[in-house]
């Protein structure tokens, strides 16, 4: 059944007017005041557009693609300028500051893609890492909705990262600090909190979360998810929670552990499980 059918069916109707006629309205002030908060958001389809064409523009791989450079950058801004006036904010400002913030982004994620290259031993290009690995994407839109964040743009950041999400499985904060050469390796099921602070050179693996201790709303100007510092591995299914843990340079986090306090660098933490293996003679 359609929307349009719905409303126009004279039983829907009858329903509706006798509502009225009680004195029960369609649009009440709580939501006349969502709808209306809603109209200054830049559409989600909009929003997925930009992300998926931003990526395009940086790693075009469509031999078919017949405009020049120049002209795809122009279409790309344009697409920007519609999502920020949306948001009634300083558009021309904050697009001259991320025009120009533009090459040295792409660089952060060239070193990301060499470090994926580098590390992994079923990647047999760079542009296999560019084109097919999730966790390069989820990365990338994260850089470009951090940069959009630092320029105090609202909400558009965030919506650019839950894109990523939806598409990869990979759950990064816009707000979370990353340093270069980041590695995230079949990625589904992990997770970045806003305040988490990655150093240079970090590979993760799927699943591991990087999560706060508590989740009081009264926290939400604190620093609630850990640090991890330069050269650190942390495998599958690892949890580190906490403002206050840090995780040493050249540390490895093995998998499966769950981590609440600090670990020195240099450190190598495991989690010990036993296993039984029966067969039908024992």
């Amino acid at each position: 059944m359609t929307t349009l059918y719905h409303f126009s069916n004279p039983i829907v109707k009858d329903k509706l007017n006798k509502r009225r006629l009680n004195g029960v309205s369609r649009k009440s002030p709580q939501r006349r005041s969502l709808v209306d908060s809603l109209g200054n958001v830049p559409s989600k389809s909009d929003v997925h557009y930009f992300a998926d064409r931003i990526f395009d523009y940086l790693f075009p791989n469509n031999n078919r693609q017949s405009t020049t450079t120049n002209v795809r950058y122009t279409e790309l801004m344009a697409d920007l300028k519609r999502l920020l006036n949306s948001l009634e904010i300083d558009t021309a400002y904050i697009i001259q500051e991320f025009s120009t913030a533009l090459p040295a982004l792409y660089g952060m994620m060239i070193s990301d893609a060499k470090a994926a290259l580098a590390s992994d031993p079923a990647a047999t290009s760079l542009t296999e890492v560019i084109v097919a690995y999730p966790g390069f994407y989820a990365t990338a839109i994260y850089r470009i909705a951090h940069a959009l964040l630092y320029l105090n743009v609202p909400l558009l950041p965030r919506m650019l990262t839950e894109y990523a999400h939806s598409q990869t499985g990979i759950d990064i904060h816009p707000a979370a600090q990353i340093g270069r050469a980041f590695v995230i390796d079949h990625g589904t099921g992990t997770v970045i909190g806003a305040t988490a602070r990655i150093g240079n050179h970090v590979q993760l693996y799927h699943g591991v979360t990087l999560g706060a201790l508590q989740v009081h709303k009264s926290m939400a100007d604190t620093k609630r998810h850990p640090t991890i510092e330069d050269h650190v591995t942390i495998y599958a299914n690892a949890t580190i929670l906490g403002g206050e843990t840090v995780i040493g340079h050249h540390s490895i986090i093995g998998g499966n552990v769950w981590l609440t306090d600090s670990v020195p660098p240099h450190s190598q933490v495991y989690h010990k499980a036993e296993v039984s293996v029966r067969t039908k003679n024992t």
